[in-house]
């Protein structure tokens, strides 16, 4: 059995509580008795009181919460995510606390008891697909969280930093639109729960459960819908999974119907860089003119000449923390809205002429 704290007070000849005042309290003890104590936990092997239990009686744990629906590599790999999380970091270092990494398993039982179960002081909801569920587990366990995603439902104490997703999309496609591109492919990650790869049939967007791939996809909508070209007439298509082979493998035979897009507008960089990989893999007299924008504008966006959206990723993870760690005291200034702009490159240019 491993030793405990009762032990070593009896092997000493004190109370338990003058053995947890020997780590958490020194100074009410004489440095001989503290001396006594320590030695003979050292002797037991006792390697002092619980950190996390010890955080948890006093109402205060040193840590934050990064609430991601991902594997947990995707937080190393993703580039937009990578730099959020460095901003998040960069404000806890400075607070001088420590971040958490809460991935959400694919059951939702299994979710919930993550959330639950985190040793936070708070959370910073990155990227949930159906949030409401896990905000409600948190307002439950009575912790403060800051959301990325813009939600029509928030409360005006809620606190939450992101940008005007429909307002920078329509940007992009507005671009695009005025270009005279109108067979145009819109691509995005888990458009809808457990979708197959490729084209698919989406009744309206509302019908889309990530607030912020809702919110890209309404504003490419918006701005098509400018110049006559209603939702029905846009080809959705999934990828399940915001990486360049999902991406690849979602447009694999797009490009081969009778009356091809050309433009696909992509809801991140990653995903637009993937609709790249596929029009190069295609045999130089077999591969179409398309114009492919993204969204997010990391570094491997300009090397590719990519058209993007730019956002500030690091300033949201930093800003994120900090509403968490130190909140204003006027509710609202915990609405953040971050600027966007759109990088015109050389991935985008006129309609091709029939």
């Amino acid at each position: 059995m491993k030793p405990t704290l009762q032990a070593v007070a009896d092997a000493v000849g004190v109370s338990r509580s003058t053995v947890s005042n020997a780590y958490s309290r020194p100074d009410q003890l004489s440095a001989s008795l503290r001396e006594r104590i320590l030695d003979a936990a050292r002797q037991l092997g006792y390697p002092g009181p619980n950190p996390t239990a010890r955080s948890l009686r006093r109402g205060f744990v040193g840590s934050i919460g990064v609430l991601f629906t991902s594997q947990l590599s995707y937080a190393f790999t993703d580039p937009f995510a990578v730099r959020f999380l460095a901003g998040v970091g960069a404000a806890a270092e400075q607070h001088g606390t420590s971040m958490l990494l809460v991935p959400l398993p694919t059951a939702v039982t299994d979710a919930r008891r993550a959330v639950e179960n985190a040793a936070v002081d708070g959370f910073c909801v990155y990227c949930v697909a159906d949030e409401e569920w896990a905000l409600d587990v948190i307002r439950q366990r009575g912790l403060p969280f800051v959301s990325t995603a813009p939600r029509d439902d928030a409360g005006a104490d809620e606190r939450f930093v992101g940008i005007d997703e429909r307002a920078a999309a329509h940007s992009a496609a507005a671009h695009i639109a005025g270009l005279g591109h109108r067979r145009v492919a819109l691509l995005a990650d888990s458009v809808l729960p457990d979708a197959p790869a490729g084209p698919l049939t989406v009744a309206g967007v509302d019908q889309v459960p990530h607030p912020t791939t809702r919110g890209r996809l309404t504003g490419f909508a918006d701005a098509f819908a400018e110049v006559g070209v209603g939702w029905p007439e846009l080809t959705v298509v999934n990828a399940p999974g915001n990486s360049r082979p999902a991406a690849a493998a979602a447009v694999a035979d797009l490009f081969d119907q009778p009356a091809p897009p050309t433009a696909v507008l992509a809801g991140s960089d990653v995903l637009a860089l993937g609709v790249l990989d596929a029009l190069a893999a295609r045999p130089a007299q077999d591969r179409p003119t398309v114009s492919v924008t993204g969204f997010d504008d990391i570094p491997e966006a300009a090397a590719a000449g990519l058209t993007t959206v730019r956002q500030p990723a690091e300033e949201k993870g930093r800003i994120a923390a900090e509403l968490l760690l130190d909140p204003p005291a006027d509710a609202a200034a915990g609405h953040v809205f971050l600027p966007t702009a759109l990088v015109v490159r050389s991935s985008t240019g006129p309609v091709p002429r029939s």
